[in-house]
């Protein structure tokens, strides 16, 4: 199973930058999930979606920023991340959760993406 995670780049705080990862149809019913790991620090979650798209939850550090979205008919994942800052600079990973319901744990998620650097400039 592969997940591609693209979008990233570079960008000047403030900006914005729309991230998309293609999850196939192992998303079919499942919870889908963006993490993030800067260097130095470990993977931690950024922002959730449920399988019916409704529910959604979001780490503190982005939330009122990060908008999290998927499309079932395309099984993509979305995240547009909105007055970014330059601690927002990470690689950033999708994955599909086990459950329908979604969540910030890691050992929740059962597939995961190669990641897709951001980069935010001071």
């Amino acid at each position: 199973v592969q997940l591609q995670a693209y979008g990233g780049g570079l960008v000047q705080g403030g900006g914005s930058l729309r991230l998309s990862c293609a999850a196939g149809r192992t998303s079919s019913n499942s919870a889908l999930g963006w993490f993030r790991r800067s260097p130095g620090k470990e993977r931690e979650f950024v922002s959730t979606i449920g399988w019916g798209g409704s529910s959604t939850y979001y780490a503190d550090s982005v939330k009122g920023r990060f908008t999290i979205s998927r499309d079932n008919a395309k099984n993509t994942v979305y995240l547009q991340m909105n007055s970014l800052k330059p601690e927002d600079t990470a690689i950033y990973y999708c994955a599909v959760s086990r459950y329908s319901l979604g969540s910030s744990r890691a050992e929740d998620y059962q597939y995961w993406g190669q990641g897709t650097q951001v980069t935010v400039s001071s």
